[in-house]
């Protein structure tokens, strides 16, 4: 079975349109908005309109339902031009997911029908000055104060910080629980009063999407704002949805991987040395296959990842598998490119030296790859007891 099989017309349909937006809409602009690092205030109200902010979310309340598969096809199409895109809506879909998965009926039929459009977009506000992988080691508190909670405390390298209006907020319930993640909890945090952001964060890559530092300070939640209605499953709450973020995460290192390759192929057979184009070089033959081999390998990585979740599996072996290969080789491919490139890949005049800047976020977003190659590790064990 080629790995198209498993697509249905619509899905086709929907990557074509996504296709034509991107190389009608997007292509064209990409430089001058990564160089300016300025927000795509025109694509994201694009998006909208293509559904993308209600991929994942489930039919019956307004999102287009697409399965984890379609939904990794389309973040590597539009990875492959422009990275920063996908993380717009990553982040809001995992708050999505955690609203879908974890929360209740009411909740559901509250927020996700305003995420699916769009008019409620954010993320998920997970990491810590102090605590990034590490997510038990929170400090953000929560206490009960009559029908609501009091919140204090700060987030920082949140994806759609300044522009987002709502975020699925970790916090600690009671930080002398024991074993730590008990006492988490996890609250749909629309911004209010004592909710501010404090900070813009000026990253290498990954340009034109806003990354912010959150500051909570006496901010007031309602108790029905709890995401599932009880405490202590705010670190289940995360973990779920980071399954599909992982997933994303692993698309996009295809799309650049990807990217870096097809750049590279072109320009192998339109520069020439020593009386031939390049790509007739063993040395440049020898990159492109290896290049086209890591693409290869991470998108079947990927796209089982994908079909897991889509079948309800336990997939965090799987998600974290694709994660760390595909953003590896999405590091790998790029540097490749600069090198095939030459000094053409070192000027701002071409897209190869973006592919060098934003890849290395892949292998830290979403959980290091250190810490995949240890979950990867664990899983095999507990899967498969000597």
């Amino acid at each position: 079975m080629s790995v198209s099989d498993t697509l249905s017309d619509d899905d086709r349909l929907i990557l074509e349109a996504v296709e034509k937006w991107l190389e009608r809409d997007v292509r064209p602009n990409v430089l001058a908005l990564d160089h300016a690092d300025e927000y795509p205030e025109e694509m994201v109200e694009q998006m909208k309109e293509l559904g993308l902010f209600g991929a994942t979310i489930p039919e019956e309340y307004g999102g287009l339902g697409l399965s984890a598969e379609t939904y990794a096809r389309i973040v590597e199409k539009i990875a492959e031009t422009w990275m920063s895109l996908s993380g717009i809506f990553n982040s809001h879909l995992i708050m999505a997911a955690c609203v879908a998965r974890m929360g209740t009926e009411e909740q559901k039929r509250a927020y996700l029908p305003r995420f699916a459009t769009g008019e409620l977009r954010g993320g998920l506000a997970l990491t810590e000055p102090d605590a990034g992988t590490d997510l038990q080691g929170i400090r953000t508190r929560a206490r009960r104060e009559g029908d609501g909670y009091v919140i204090d405390g700060t987030k920082t390298w949140i994806t759609n910080g300044i522009y987002g209006q709502c975020f699925a907020l970790l916090v600690k319930t009671n930080p002398d629980a024991e074993p730590r993640h008990k006492g988490m909890s996890m609250f749909i945090a629309e911004k209010g009063p004592g909710f501010s952001v404090s900070k813009r964060l000026e990253k290498l890559g990954y340009k034109g999407i806003d990354s912010a530092e959150l500051s909570f300070d006496g901010y007031r939640v309602g108790a029905d704002k709890l995401i599932g209605g009880v405490e202590g499953k705010g670190l289940q709450a995360a973990l779920s949805g980071l399954e599909l973020g992982r997933i994303n995460v692993a698309a996009r290192g295809c799309g650049l991987a990807s990217a870096a390759l097809k750049d590279s192929v072109k320009y192998a057979q339109i520069r020439s040395t020593f009386g031939k184009p390049i790509g007739q070089h063993q040395a440049i033959q020898l990159k492109l296959g290896e290049m086209a081999t890591r693409c290869r390998a991470a998108s079947l990585l990927t796209y089982d990842a994908a079909r897991a979740y889509d079948r309800g599996e336990r997939c965090d072996m799987e998600a974290g598998m694709a994660k760390y290969f595909a953003s590896e080789a999405a590091v790998a491919n790029s540097l490749e490119a600069m090198r095939i490139h030459g000094g053409y890949g070192y000027s701002k005049e071409l897209h190869v030296e973006r592919y060098y800047r934003d890849a290395p976020l892949m292998c830290i977003g979403e959980g290091t790859n250190e810490m995949q190659r240890i979950i990867i590790a664990k899983q095999l064990m507990e899967r498969h007891p000597a």
